[in-house]
């Protein structure tokens, strides 16, 4: 129910109706405290909370029935249950007489089946549903998905259903009785269509509306983040990691045996006069090992958490991952992640780092993993930094950095800054970045989602 409330409140902005975040957070301590069994009550709740001018109420009225009408479909009768084994062939016998898809149909109204979502997805995709996905459409939208049914030849099938069955002999009586459960069953399916058709379009508004929130936060500067922001960012972490991990996977598959180094097996083929007998391929790709410090000092918890995600969502892509926080001191934070989404983990880690007056400290951080964590790295290791390589004028120890550089297979250095602010003030960045292998500048979600593909896919 949460997630429809989103939507809802998603679906009245694209609308141009103006929801606070505040005004949804009322929204839904008010139906916290009145719930929502009684349908009036939470309509009044969600009305009152998110509606403050009067001229918005028709969009409230007319958005409402779409997003809360009910996910059930209608009741439906089962009048095969009380058929005899006479009248259930007298039945077989007539529905010969129909075409497939009327019989089908038919004999979903017989034994009360309602239409499967996928049924219902197949017909919305044959109508083109959402070229025109609006609420105004919505009873057009239903008449056309009823007529690709078929529904217009539905009550003159029934009708001559009844006229074959009097003629083989059917008691009037039991006729009747289900000539109008017939009936009740096909308004059911009507019903059902309308509501589905509601669903649809609410989803389709709500996504619209998120999609382009999304797009609009893709640029935007990680320091200039609202919670609702960071909320969807997250959601679209998700979504490019998916992606990534796909590439990934396909990566690995084809280095099972190696690429095909076309140039090498040309090359190895010459005696044979070029023909390729002995096929050459590339050394196998390995799945990275990876370890990652990240500062979530204020001004870094954003970048450090999303990056985080990221690695988080692609764990089955890479070997093995060690992350580590810091801010004056260094925290391994690996089983954080593997119990928790990555925000969570951050909130527990933060309850062990605390916000407050720090000074950060990346090069005592640096002396607390050579001293307790340098074996794991090694030949097969992407060492990455996220911070913004601010040491509040403390010793950068560059020589302990150097030595785990050198043992890394790659390092990477992420920082949100922009590079006109490297080496100023107490930056020790122009100290750091020659010594890594890459440096990205990361202040958005662009830049961020760049730099991991970059890194693991190349």
């Amino acid at each position: 129910m949460d997630l429809r409330i989103v939507q809802f409140v998603n679906a009245l902005r694209n609308r141009g109706v103006r929801v606070s975040l505040a005004e949804s957070i009322d929204a839904f301590q008010a139906i916290q405290a009145l719930g929502i069994k009684e349908r009036e009550v939470f309509k009044i709740s969600l009305r009152t909370t998110l509606i403050k001018n009067a001229d918005d109420i028709p969009i409230f009225e007319e958005l409402f029935p779409l997003f809360f009408s009910g996910s059930e479909p209608p009741r439906m009768f089962n009048p095969s249950e009380q058929l005899t084994e006479q009248e259930a062939r007298m039945i077989a016998d007539a529905m010969r007489q129909f075409t497939e898809q009327l019989r089908k149909l038919l004999e979903k109204l017989l034994e009360g089946r309602p239409l499967t979502p996928e049924e219902l997805n197949q017909i919305a995709e044959q109508i083109n549903f959402d070229a025109m996905a609006d609420p105004k459409y919505r009873d057009w939208l239903s008449k056309r998905m009823a007529q690709a049914l078929r529904f217009d030849e539905v009550r003159k099938a029934l009708q001559e259903l009844m006229e074959m069955l009097q003629q083989m002999g059917m008691d009037e009586q039991r006729l009747q009785q289900l000539m109008e459960e017939l009936q009740a069953n096909a308004q059911a399916m009507r019903e059902q269509i309308q509501q589905y058709t509601g669903q649809r379009i609410a989803e389709k508004l709500s996504d619209t509306e998120y999609r382009r929130r999304a797009d609009s936060l893709y640029n935007k500067a990680f320091d200039s983040l609202s919670d609702e922001d960071l909320q969807i960012l997250r959601k679209e972490v998700t979504r490019m990691a998916a992606a990534l991990r796909t590439r990934l996977a396909l990566r690995h598959k084809r280095a099972r045996t190696g690429q095909l180094d076309v140039k090498a097996t040309l090359r190895a083929n010459l005696k044979h006069g070029s023909v390729p007998i002995e096929l050459r391929h590339r050394d196998r790709a390995l799945k990275p090992k990876i370890v990652i410090l990240c500062d979530v000092s204020t001004s870094m918890r954003h970048v450090s958490e999303l990056m985080l995600s990221f690695l988080s969502a692609i764990q089955d892509q890479i070997s093995k991952t060690h992350a580590f926080a810091y801010i004056d001191h260094l925290e391994y934070i690996s089983e954080f992640f593997q119990s928790s989404e990555p925000h969570q983990a951050v909130s527990t880690i933060l309850e062990k780092m605390p916000s407050g007056h720090y000074n950060t400290d990346l090069g005592y951080s640096l002396e607390n993993f050579t001293s307790d964590y340098l074996g794991m790295i090694d030949h097969r290791t992407t060492f990455i930094i996220v911070g913004d390589g601010r040491n509040n004028y403390n010793d950068p120890r560059l020589p302990l950095f150097r030595e785990i550089v050198r043992r890394s297979r790659s390092s990477i250095w992420l920082n949100p800054e922009a590079m006109t602010l490297w080496g100023r003030g107490d930056s020790d960045m122009l100290k750091y970045a020659p010594l890594v292998n890459k440096v990205f500048q990361v202040s958005n979600l662009e830049q961020l989602s760049e730099a991991v593909d970059h890194m693991l896919v190349g």
